[in-house]
């Protein structure tokens, strides 16, 4: 398991609404019964379920590049790095708002750079939010090579929180940042790394391998 993994199993962003809505619920079912109540205990149930972060365990590898989303692939495309400036392999995580929205590392690295980037709010399922949305990316420099890892908004959410700063050093799986309500991260990988993932599948952050470095080159006496 993670050993820089110092959060809760709720995540820290959704203590405020967590204590609201049980609040409100409490007062709701003091007042008026727990037959009024209950749609605010479901809301409870829904914003615990959305809120959640649980630890996750590190697949053991150093080439390995992890998911940093939970969701499920929507796109694996050659493109542009607009932060790098080269071609690359993007690859969209689509989180809806029943997966846990907490992002992670893909790699043990250093942050080069972080950029916000103002937009829109249109469904994060469609390849245009990637270009169109209200984004952050994080360029990371490893060992092997450089990737960017861009938190992209979604159609309802409204807040994209980023905890790191250049010149920090991130471990694989360590927790970074959190989108609020439906979202996805986009993965600029270089075109030489192996995919591991495919259209359509299913992953989880840090668990799931969504690709690897290429092994190095030998030379020939």
């Amino acid at each position: 398991m993670n050993p820089n993994y110092p959060h809760p199993l709720i995540a820290r962003e959704g203590w405020p609404y967590l204590a609201g809505i049980v609040l409100v619920s409490l007062s709701v079912e003091w007042g008026l019964g727990f037959f009024w109540a209950l749609p605010f205990w479901v809301l409870t149930l829904f914003v615990v379920q959305f809120f959640r972060d649980p630890p996750r365990w590190v697949p053991v590898g150093e080439r390995f590049i992890l998911s940093p989303a939970d969701g499920r692939i929507v796109a694996i495309v050659p493109v542009s790095d607009p932060w790098l400036q080269r071609p690359a392999l993007k690859v969209s995580v689509f989180m809806n708002v029943f997966n846990v929205h907490s992002n992670r590392s893909p790699v043990n690295g250093k942050v080069r750079h972080i950029e916000y980037r103002p937009g829109l709010f249109v469904n994060a399922d469609l390849d245009k939010a990637s270009e169109a949305n209200e984004r952050n990316a994080m360029v990371l420099d490893t060992p092997y090579g450089s990737l960017t890892c861009v938190q992209v908004a979604g159609l309802i959410a409204r807040r994209i929180l980023c905890y790191v700063t250049p010149g920090s050093e991130l471990a694989a799986g360590e927790r970074y940042g959190f989108i609020r309500f439906g979202s996805r991260v986009d993965v600029y990988l270089p075109p030489e790394v192996r995919i591991r993932v495919a259209l359509g599948d299913v992953v989880k952050a840090t668990t799931t391998i969504m690709a690897e470095w290429p092994e190095p080159e030998v030379e020939s006496s």
